[in-house]
């Protein structure tokens, strides 16, 4: 059964209090829209139409992708009049309507409403609330058959009682759907097309609504204002938290962690509090990530040790290497097999070989350093030299002292050594002493300036 599926992302959402149209508004690094679409794309559709009105241009933007058929809505006039946009462009059998400021429906949730789906029957996806204030009621005949969806605006009190709440998801044959749209009506207190009339009709022209409900009622949530924004973020980074600990993560405090793209871990890792994970995140067994890390697409491989307060930035961990604490490893920055990076250390697009140490208080750039190499103290590789980029080259058992500067490009061959406080611009050759900086003099008589008294 081929399906479209279609997304209300029309609103202004004017409760946020922002320019950024509200299903641009981020959970957890992406934007709710971007979320909806992630899971709308698992289901692998025939097509996902995208109704688009306040901000439209900067949502397309924002969002651009082949697979994506932005519909304009001019003027939004209620959610019946939205899937009516996108009725042109469909052509499956299935039509699933989703919304754009509901991130956290889940696939699977959505797959069983699909199974529900036939030419004589609709699916419907409600959820049970203590309190569906502001939610379409449920209502039933005495045998429990769906009769109809009344707004909450519209309901009398009895059906304000009513406690199962609509959450708008739902999938009809996409048959029905032109005759439905064109009988809908806006005689109602909003004054809009209420996509929830559909119910009625499809009851009355004989079809069954099949209901079905979420594992957990904030798939359903939508973000109307910042601090439901906030609720969805924290839910979802505790549900990541849980799916993380149960392949094998130990989370010191799953309250304070945040992950913010796509993650794979290994067992027997261990991540402690206020560490984020952004894009893609590869994590081997046996790693462990200290305090107030960020780590953004990057991979650590089996045992790498991450300190307190490092950011990697598309950076690579070989195994039992470590970086930190204090260590930043920007894009292109590879540490091979227990190598080691200290605090106030800052690598770009540099890679140090096996056993290979810089230690504290350096900066290497461009660079490609040999195994078991150690790098001395305020080091830095001049890499640049404000048009082009230039590569440092160093051989295996290299020793770099304190406080050199090493101005690319420039080779430190196998075994080299250099001295304390050099500017090297030369080749040092294998096995050699390189020494590049001023003869000391020694001014006897010398005196210290005196402090000019004031009369």
């Amino acid at each position: 059964m081929s399906l479209d599926i279609v997304i209300l992302a029309a609103g202004q959402g004017t409760r946020m209090r922002s320019a950024l149209p509200k299903v641009l508004h981020p959970v957890a690094g992406n934007s709710m829209l971007g979320h909806v679409i992630h899971s709308a794309r698992q289901l692998q559709p025939k097509g996902i139409h995208v109704v688009i009105g306040h901000g439209a241009e900067l949502v397309r933007e924002r969002l651009a992708a082949d697979d994506l058929n932005f519909v304009l809505q001019d003027k939004q006039l209620g959610t019946g009049h939205a899937v009516a946009q996108a009725l042109p462009a469909i052509s499956a059998d299935t039509v699933l309507v989703l919304y754009g400021d509901v991130p956290l429906i889940e696939v699977d949730t959505l797959q069983r409403l699909l199974a529900k789906v036939s030419a004589s029957q609709l699916g419907l996806l409600t959820v049970n609330l203590a309190d569906p204030t502001g939610y379409g009621r449920i209502v039933r005949d005495a045998q429990g058959q769906v009769q109809a969806i009344v707004e909450h605006k519209d309901a009398t009190e009895a059906q304000k009682a009513i406690q199962e709440g609509n959450t708008g998801i739902l999938a009809m044959p996409a048959a029905r759907l032109a005759d439905w749209m064109g009988r809908l009506s806006n005689n109602n207190a909003q004054g809009e097309y209420y996509l929830t009339d559909v119910i009625a009709m499809a009851v009355a022209d004989g079809l069954v609504v099949a209901t079905e409900q979420p594992h957990d009622a904030m798939e359903v949530q939508g973000a109307n204002d910042r601090r439901q924004l906030a609720e969805l973020e924290r839910h979802y980074q505790l549900r990541e938290g849980r799916r993380l600990m149960a392949q094998g993560v130990t989370l010191r405090d799953p309250a304070r962690f945040d992950v913010r793209g796509e993650v794979s871990v290994g067992r027997d890792v261990l991540i402690d509090i206020n560490v984020i994970l952004e894009g893609k995140v590869v994590i081997e067994d046996d790693v462990q990530i200290g305090p107030n890390c960020v780590i953004k697409d990057s991979t650590l491989r089996k045992g790498a040790i991450i300190k307190a307060n490092t950011h990697l930035d598309g950076a690579v961990m070989g195994e039992g290497s470590d970086a930190g604490p204090f260590a930043r490893l920007r894009p292109g920055s590879v540490l091979e097999a227990k190598a080691h990076v200290g605090n106030f250390v800052e690598l770009k697009n540099a890679r140090l070989g096996e056993g290979a140490k810089a230690g504290h208080l350096t900066y290497l750039g461009d660079a490609e350093i040999g195994a078991r190499s150690n790098i001395g103290a305020g080091t830095i590789t001049c890499n640049y030299d404000g048009a082009n980029k230039f590569k440092t080259v160093m051989g295996e058992d290299v020793f770099i002292g304190s406080n050199n500067s090493l101005v690319a490009p420039v080779e430190i061959q196998t075994g080299a050594t250099t001295a304390a406080g050099s500017t090297i611009t030369q080749a040092v050759p294998a096995g050699q002493l390189g020494v590049a900086r001023a003869r000391q003099r020694n001014i006897e008589g010398w005196k210290r300036p005196e402090k000019i008294k004031k009369s």
